[in-house]
């Protein structure tokens, strides 16, 4: 059988998890349809940070065959069941976006019946067990091969530089070809198409496909072939990162967290990775309301004294998207096709899906142009369904402590199709069926740009997220308040929890270890409590 050639240029997490998924997704049953080629550049400094994921890394690991646990003794891994939510709402409060959740069958009323209570008890304690779970720090596994009862869903941190190295040595020794050489020129024929990539030691490297994983720097789909970059930073407004690693042997807190923290501070957000050895820090910032130096600082003084001396670096980043990330016989995935702010995890699944997306859409004969059609429409909706999610964190905060706070309140920050969701959300709150063909009263229906032919507005699928993780996010965040006042007056019934819930918080108790000794017994890490 044929095989095309496909060409990865550029390494890091987004072209070593296209490499390895596609190799595994297309090479397989003793079937070759790819040959898979990955340049690497030796001039290009990746940029490393723990990296927080959400459940769908599971699919890409479970393709690609890997072992969960010879994987996070690879990456510094640990577990993680949720993202905690501090201070986003009025400025002293937290809320929990867990993974799992009891739906009660066969009519799921969870949120309905929260809505007509007091409110007493946060929303997703009374349909989650995970919430308390991470509070009390334990892992989502018991120790030994007893499964827990409730099995609990769940991702991972890692280091981002280990995990490159982790899938290259797997996907170089099941055939994908690694060359470390720097591409000085993209050779683009008048049908648009390129035709081959020559490196700086003078080789000319030709494939019938090839994925843009430089970053930022895009060289093939913008320097290369022109493809437009459509800024969405009008909506989310950081566009800093001041990064910090605190390791355990500096300072070490006596736990190692099995959530995601993102910590609303004076003009952004810091993340808490936690992973076995360190604690990756990241404080997402703006920098029209912050100055770089003035960021550092409130980061050092938000971790402690004992992150004075600690190195940092600044990371400058845009929140906008290709206007196509498929074009001609280039596919562009990572950085290169656009990024949004990592508030949800949502970095590594968007290079994942986009490898996903090639794999599922493949062209075996030479005309590219409906697969093309098809991924670039995947792909820009799930870019604005994330957009949306994201975009809903900041609009909906009480705070206006800073002038930051108060800038994304407004309602220009607020994108028209997040607008007419929450409009139509405050007369009938949030169930399955607004997503069943999700065009709301007052949604926009202006093009999006994603390709020629294409002139449709935006679709919010629920591919990523469905009404349980709206949910989640708006009821964590006080929204109808005032309108449940108003619908079921201020004298309502005690909130009341699932037995469900609390039998599996009780299984917990008994049968879940701290997650730091887990990550001891399981995987090895050193005891930092002893030495601490």
């Amino acid at each position: 059988m044929h095989y095309k050639k496909i060409l990865i240029v550029g390494g890091g997490s987004a072209g070593w998890m296209a490499a390895a998924y596609l190799n595994a997704a297309l090479n397989r049953s003793g079937r070759k349809l790819a040959e898979i080629t990955l340049v690497e550049s030796p001039d290009v400094p990746r940029i490393g940070v723990g990296e927080a994921t959400i459940p769908n890394i599971n699919h890409l690991l479970a393709v690609v065959g890997v072992d969960e646990t010879e994987f996070m003794r690879a990456v510094d891994g640990t577990f993680k069941q949720s993202i905690r939510y501090v201070n986003w709402v009025h400025g002293n409060d937290y809320y929990h976006h867990p993974f799992s959740r009891f739906v009660l069958e066969p009519l799921d009323i969870s949120g309905a019946e929260w809505l007509m209570s007091d409110r007493s008890i946060p929303f997703m304690e009374t349909v989650s067990a995970q919430p308390i779970i991470c509070e009390l720090g334990l892992s989502p596994k018991p120790l030994g091969e007893q499964p827990f009862v409730t099995p609990l869903r769940y991702a991972f941190h890692m280091n981002a530089l280990k995990f490159a190295d982790y899938l290259a040595t797997h996907s170089t020794a099941r055939g994908v070809n690694h060359i470390f050489d720097h591409v000085v020129d993209v050779d683009v024929g008048e049908n648009g198409y390129i035709g081959a990539v020559t490196t700086r030691n003078g080789d000319r490297l030709e494939a019938d496909l090839y994925i843009d994983c430089t970053g930022f720097r895009s060289l093939l789909m913008e320097q290369a072939l022109g493809v437009e970059f459509v800024d969405c930073s009008e909506w989310l407004l950081c566009n800093r990162a001041v990064t910090m690693h605190v390791d355990h042997e500096h300072h070490y807190p006596g736990y190692v967290r099995p959530y995601t923290t993102a910590t609303a501070l004076s003009s952004g957000w810091c993340w808490e990775i936690p992973l076995q050895n360190t604690r990756s820090l990241g404080y997402v910032h703006s920098s029209d309301f912050i100055s770089e130096d003035d960021a550092e600082r409130e980061l050092r003084a938000f971790e402690g004294p004992h992150a004075e001396n600690l190195d940092s670096r600044i990371v400058h980043f845009k929140v906008g998207r290709r206007e196509r990330v498929w074009v001609g016989n280039c596919i562009a995935i990572g950085l290169a096709g656009g990024f949004i702010e990592p508030l949800e995890s949502t970095g590594l699944y968007l290079s994942d899906l986009a490898s996903v997306m090639l794999a599922e859409h493949f062209p075996y004969g030479d005309d590219y142009e409906a697969m093309a059609f098809r991924v670039n429409r995947i792909l820009a909706n799930r870019f604005y369904e994330v957009l949306d999610f994201i975009n809903m964190h900041y609009c909906l905060t009480q705070r206006t402590d800073t002038n930051f706070w108060q800038e994304v309140r407004k309602p220009a920050r607020i994108n028209d199709r997040l607008k007419a969701k929450l409009e139509f959300w405050r007369q009938k709150p949030p169930s399955p069926a607004d997503f069943e063909d999700q065009f709301f009263p007052g949604q926009p229906d202006a093009a999006i740009r994603a390709g020629a032919g294409d002139d449709r507005a935006a679709i919010d699928t629920a591919g990523l997220w469905g009404y349980n993780s709206y949910e989640a996010i708006l009821y964590g965040m006080d929204f109808l308040r005032d309108e449940c006042d108003a619908w079921f007056g201020t004298d309502r019934p005690k909130t009341r929890l699932f037995q469900h819930v609390l039998n599996t918080l009780q299984a917990a108790k008994q049968q879940l270890p701290p997650h730091d000794q887990w990550l001891i017994h399981a995987l090895g890490m050193p005891n930092y409590r002893k030495t601490a």
